[in-house]
């Protein structure tokens, strides 16, 4: 997918990568109903058309939301609210950051992110790629 190429003149900074195993993930949601409000903002819970998003779509969600927190070496105190995976209007996900998660990229030169996300045969995975596009490689 071209958005999701690093632009030229950038170096990647870390790389992150997760999977959740669906079912379990499932599991851990309706054992715990409060999780779900832990884990995600309120908009990460429902689709662009307003219905509640499935198991496995909050799983490779919350796969992206582990993925960037090794690609910051798990930052003490990471807020998962402050790491939010939103679709584009293509349907397309972004990850956006704010707070914790932001002042945890800021230290580490990160300016930029791209992500891949998946879910198929009960595996959820994501993969981030943390960038700086202000430092020519």
């Amino acid at each position: 997918m071209l958005e999701a190429e690093v632009p030229g003149g950038t170096n990647v900074v870390a790389i992150g990568i997760d999977v959740v195993a669906v079912d379990r993930f499932a599991a851990a949601l309706e054992r715990t109903p409060s999780l779900a409000r832990r884990l995600f903002n309120p908009d990460e819970q429902v689709t662009s058309t307003g219905h509640p998003r499935g198991p496995a779509s909050l799983a490779a969600r919350f796969a992206v939301k582990e993925a960037v927190a090794k690609a910051l070496g798990v930052p003490a105190g990471m807020d998962w609210h402050d790491c939010r995976v939103v679709s584009e209007q293509s349907g397309r996900p972004v990850l956006q950051i704010s707070r914790t998660v932001a002042d945890a990229a800021a230290t580490l030169g990160i300016t930029d992110w791209r992500i891949s996300v998946s879910h198929d045969a009960g595996i959820a995975a994501a993969v981030v790629v943390a960038i700086d596009s202000g430092r020519a490689g």
